[in-house]
């Protein structure tokens, strides 16, 4: 361990509540867990949900005893690491940390997966929550607010641009849904990643997309795209000024999220000892800090609150998904 691994997991295990610290240390050395944890994220290096869970890992770590060993399974929208998930055995030793488009968008736009995502795992706990944002680029569109934006998109049916991060992104659906919502008549363009996405709408290939807050927050500061609206019931704290879609649109609301599931069958003990982990995750100042600077929530539900989650986003996304067309390429 390297000596900033190594403060890093100090400070996070200090920062854990002293009272859960000792309840888990009465556990006793023989049980759960005896050996590493792996943990599979269906995401590249360097995305948002890796970098939640490379910021958990070591407090999992310092409250359990064994490490949480990350192991990036991206591809396939996602796919590639919930087939890994759902395939490792229920041992207590391999959990995923799911999000909102490969355990609950790829519900809607694949047809040939080889379990239901509503009931293929047991979830343990919704984790960290953010709005994406809507935002243009002013050269193309020179809208002051969202009602000026929708009126300009109309004027022109059929010819304005807007950029993703590919079919089934959450970037792809939550335009689609504001598409639906406004009457909207206006064509995509996938990309690879938000810096591809986000040089597209600045250099005016395209002129406006949907992205994680956090991604686009050094684009908007400088000033090279025009947040006009996030996708989150209430205003975000990092842009109190910058409205919701659904002030405009009653009832629009997509929300980035990521969770951790474990395959079906594993003990229920070990998914309650891991709850109680993720749940004392709250208190701990650092962590939340951290969450907060990415543009999330940490939320640490309930397993019954996350599994209500993943089933009100299947039946959203696949209406959607019917609805405009959408299928997996």
């Amino acid at each position: 361990m390297t000596s900033r691994r190594r403060l890093l997991h100090l400070s996070l295990a200090a920062s854990l509540p002293l009272a859960l610290r000792r309840a888990w240390a009465a556990e006793g050395a023989g049980a759960w867990p005896r050996r590493p944890v792996r943990l599979i994220l269906p995401d590249a290096p360097g995305s948002g949900n890796d970098t939640t869970a490379r910021l958990i890992a070591p407090a999992l770590e310092a409250g359990l005893g064994q490490p949480f060993v990350v192991e990036n399974r991206g591809g396939a929208g996602g796919r590639i690491g919930v087939e890994a998930a759902y395939n490792a055995p229920p041992d207590g030793y391999n959990f995923l940390l799911g999000n909102a488009g490969s355990n609950g968008i790829n519900a809607a736009i694949y047809h040939d997966l080889p379990y239901d995502l509503a009931t293929a795992f047991e979830p343990v706990s919704l984790l960290v929550q953010g709005p994406n944002v809507l935002v243009v680029n002013t050269r193309m569109l020179p809208a002051r607010d969202l009602p000026a934006l929708i009126a300009l998109v109309k004027a022109k049916p059929g010819v304005l641009n807007y950029a993703s991060g590919g079919v089934g992104s959450s970037a792809h659906m939550s335009m689609e849904l504001f598409k639906a919502m406004a009457k909207l008549d206006i064509m995509h363009v996938p990309y690879r990643g938000t810096p591809a996405m986000a040089q597209s709408v600045i250099g005016g290939d395209t002129g406006l997309m949907f992205a994680n807050l956090v991604n686009v927050m050094p684009y908007i500061q400088r000033g090279e795209l025009k947040a006009l609206a996030v996708t989150s019931l209430t205003r975000a704290p990092e842009l109190p000024d910058v409205p919701t879609v659904a002030e405009t649109l009653p009832g629009f609301e997509t929300l980035a999220w990521n969770g951790i599931l474990a395959p079906r069958g594993t003990p229920a003990p070990i998914r309650a000892r891991l709850h109680a982990a993720l749940v004392g995750l709250k208190d701990s100042p650092v962590i939340q800090d951290r969450v907060r600077l990415m543009g999330g929530e940490l939320i640490a539900s309930t397993p019954e609150e996350f599994a209500a989650r993943i089933r009100a986003d299947i039946t959203k996304w696949k209406a959607l998904a019917e609805q405009a067309g959408i299928r997996a390429e």
